[in-house]
């Protein structure tokens, strides 16, 4: 079973996504498949990059938590996909992507850019 670390917030409601989207700075969000392979390794990816840099990040889990990664795709106007993780700076998405393009190195030059 994978658990979250402390430093990731899991999004479990449409409130906990406002309020995450609506703080300045710097995030990372990551939109998971409990039941997916291709998501697992990703989710491993993304949460080194996490351990290792104290980034701000959350998590959502898209089977158990539907509507917010419904949200999400609303909102950003970005097709849903799972693994896919988003940046995002002052409430706004300025990279995303998914599957096997979610790399602790591509968060690393994403990041430091």
């Amino acid at each position: 079973m994978i658990k979250e670390n402390v430093m990731m917030k899991p999004l479990t409601s449409i409130e906990d996504l406002r309020e995450f989207v609506e703080q300045p700075g710097q995030h990372l969000l990551f939109k998971h498949s409990t039941t997916c392979p291709i998501s697992a390794k990703a989710f491993e990816e993304f949460k080194s990059f996490v351990e290792n840099t104290n980034a701000s990040a959350a998590i959502v889990k898209v089977i158990e938590n539907r509507d917010v990664s419904n949200q999400i795709a609303e909102d950003f106007d970005i097709k849903h996909e799972s693994p896919q993780v988003f940046l995002l700076e002052d409430s706004q998405v300025t990279w995303n992507t998914s599957h096997w393009k979610i790399t602790e190195k591509a968060l690393k030059e994403v990041t430091s850019s």
